[in-house]
């Protein structure tokens, strides 16, 4: 079972401005913050963004995506809009993908670091 999930950032505030806006959407909150790091989730600890330790450049990877649930499409729609709004770039619009299944409805954005992230959901509502 995962226990969290981060992606790294070069410019934490950049990102905070990014995700301090698309999190809520997806029913998670700011946890906890600083100069380095932010932790999103739901009561405990579920996703961050932060700067790497190792002091190398912080890179996204090619192939990589994280996905996060999304109770109706309305809350992928709105997932998507927001994250455009707040500096992300499309990676894929709101729609549904039957390819992977008949349900499967989803939007792709890469946050400011290009990181690839995504909002699904199989509610037919």
């Amino acid at each position: 079972m995962i226990h969290h999930v981060s992606v790294g950032t070069n410019d934490v505030a950049r990102a905070r401005a990014f995700y301090d806006a698309v999190m809520p959407v997806l029913g998670m909150r700011l946890l906890n913050g600083s100069a380095r790091s932010a932790d999103y989730g739901v009561g405990s600890f579920l996703f961050s963004i932060e700067t790497p330790v190792d002091g190398e450049p912080a890179s996204p990877g090619n192939g990589v995506h994280i996905a996060f649930a999304a109770g109706r499409r309305a809350m992928v729609d709105q997932f998507y809009e927001i994250a455009l709004a707040h500096g992300g770039r499309n990676a894929g619009p709101p729609g549904l993908r039957p390819q992977y299944d008949d349900h499967y409805y989803g939007a792709f954005v890469l946050d400011p670091d290009g990181n690839k992230i995504e909002a699904v959901t199989y509610s037919r509502k």
